[in-house]
């Protein structure tokens, strides 16, 4: 033992149960960012490993907050156990709390006054309170939920060879069983041999609960009731790149909880688990996956028709969520969807940004306020009230011109809110770009900094599209053979879906045999085409 004046310390000689993971500890100490580090520790003793801790790891500043019932103070031993740790604690000259007490109440003593804290949680947890396997998982759980992102977890004893390990009487049962719990939330920092567990925290603090005194706003009730974020998406293998893309965007920019609802049809395993990948590591985000028909819709959707272009509709029953967040799969998420999700419906069943292209609709549909159906948020109870008569109208427009987006329109004319542009930017780049009265009246500098950009178009744009002298550049999708040119935010979809599966699709060989496959084919039906109208004359 190397403590610094070590004689005037009260320890008992015979039970040192601690010196030999003082060299692993100080291996460790760098891992600690916080120059002030906050401790807990939990089963205390004499305080062998909380002066180790005050005087090295928070030797340039810092506190400890040590957990120790001592007896409940009932017996002589464990008011001489109290004694001497005060004593031991007050001789390092630093702060400290000592909390008399079970784990259980004193740990949530501590979540209590942290939910109120300017800067709450610990950046190192010894948990050593037990050797009972539930009491270990216990104690384990409620101080993960006192650890800040990086806090370094020791958990004691995982060799103790007092007892079987498979008992419930080991510690080493409720420490699997907690690190189970936690997988993919920490790096695991010591070796199978070792005595202890050790782990790093690679998520953020979550309490995951409130008291009635600390509920301050409605944003920490709705974080501790654990309200996230629902958002679905309907695809196919051919927009299964860009919900990845959608998916890893999303994540990356929604502080809380998110959950994704992917609609598919035919989606292999191989494409399920790419997805699952997409989502970044440390995110709050967890992907479920349900399937759509693939010819015909179940007859509780009455006339709906068949087919990928009708799932944002066929979805609405499917969901088993009563809110959700609508995103067509091109799209490139750039903003918190939390500010979104928030949005007061205001008592309608849906809220969506104006279509750029048709602000007052085309010209096959009432001239009325028209909105774009690639971002919607949708209250489903309220939907589905009226789902029957949706289906009626998607099947008597299902050669209209925008299709399901007709059928919605039409149901909800006059019902909807209205969203800001900054949530479906749509035709930038291209006829975004081009003044019309009707776009004059809509806010469009909004767009310059989307939080949501939608890259409308065809995936594989026709020939005349591409050649069309009057709409330049054209339309389409960065993943689409013809790419989507003139688009300032092309650029950007393609860096993050170099951080999904489909890194390196771009140059890849499969790349440049579909782009000239679908050149071929567009040729060959624009040529068609050709003569087809040249014929009729």
């Amino acid at each position: 033992m190397s403590y610094p004046e070590q004689s005037t310390y009260m320890f008992t000689e015979t039970q040192d149960w601690f010196s030999f993971n003082m060299e692993i500890w100080r291996n460790l100490f760098k891992r600690v960012e916080n120059p002030r580090p906050r401790v807990l520790e939990i089963g205390s003793w004499e305080g062998r490993s909380a002066v180790f801790l005050l005087t090295e790891l928070c030797k340039d500043g810092g506190d400890i907050v040590c957990v120790d019932h001592f007896d409940l103070m009932q017996t002589a031993a464990g008011r001489e156990r109290y004694r001497k740790l005060r004593h031991n604690l007050t001789l390092t000259g630093k702060p400290f709390r000592i909390l008399d007490q079970f784990s259980v109440p004193a740990l949530m003593t501590l979540l209590t006054e942290e939910m109120s804290a300017v800067r709450p949680g610990f950046d190192w947890v010894y948990v050593d309170g037990s050797h009972e396997a539930d009491d270990t998982f216990l104690d384990g759980e409620l101080a993960w939920r006192l650890a800040r992102k990086g806090a370094v977890l020791v958990f004691d004893d995982y060799r103790w060879d007092k007892e079987p390990e498979d008992s419930m009487h080991h510690p080493k049962r409720g420490i699997d069983a907690f690190l189970a719990l936690h997988k993919g939330e920490y790096t695991l920092l010591s070796s199978e041999t070792q005595y202890q567990v050790i782990i790093q925290k690679t998520v953020d603090m979550r309490i995951g609960f409130l008291v009635a005194e600390k509920a301050s706003s409605q944003e920490s009730l709705d974080a501790a009731l654990g309200y996230g974020v629902n958002v679905a998406l309907t695809i196919d293998a051919e927009y299964a790149i860009a919900a990845a893309v959608a998916i890893r965007s999303a994540a990356q920019h929604t502080s809380g909880r998110i959950t994704f609802y992917v609609l598919g049809q035919d989606l292999s395993e191989d494409v399920k688990e790419r997805l699952r990948q997409s989502i970044p590591d440390g995110a709050d985000a967890t992907l479920v996956f349900l399937d759509l028909p693939s010819d015909t819709p179940s007859s509780s959707t009455g006339a709906l028709p068949a087919g990928l272009t009708w799932a944002k509709i066929a979805m609405i029953p499917r969901l088993p969520v009563e809110r959700v967040l609508y995103l067509d799969a091109d799209v490139l998420v750039r903003g918190d969807l939390g500010e979104l999700w928030k949005t007061d419906l205001q008592g309608k069943p849906l809220a969506a940004a104006v279509d750029v292209g048709f602000p007052m609709g085309h010209e096959r549909v009432e001239r009325v306020l028209y909105f774009n159906a690639g971002v919607l948020l949708m209250d489903l109870t309220a939907i589905r009230r009226n789902f029957h008569a949706l289906c009626a109208l998607a099947a008597e427009r299902k050669d209209s011109k925008m299709q399901d987006q007709d059928a919605l329109n039409a149901l909800f004319e006059g019902k909807w809110l209205p969203l800001s542009l900054k949530w479906n930017a749509q035709g930038l780049g291209t006829y975004a770009t081009y003044h019309t009265p009707e776009r004059a009246a809509l806010d469009m500098d909004v767009m310059k900094d989307p939080a949501i950009v939608h890259f409308t178009g065809a995936l594989h744009p026709s020939m005349a599209e591409v050649i069309n002298p009057f709409v330049q550049p054209y339309g389409g999708k960065p993943w689409g053979y013809a790419g989507a040119p003139g688009h300032p935010f092309a650029q950007e979809w393609w860096d993050v879906c170099e951080q999904t599966p489909w890194k390196g699709w771009r140059s890849s060989a499969d790349f440049r045999d579909m782009r000239a496959r679908e050149v071929e084919e567009a040729i060959r039906a624009g040529v068609d085409e050709f003569r087809r109208r040249v014929a009729e004359v």
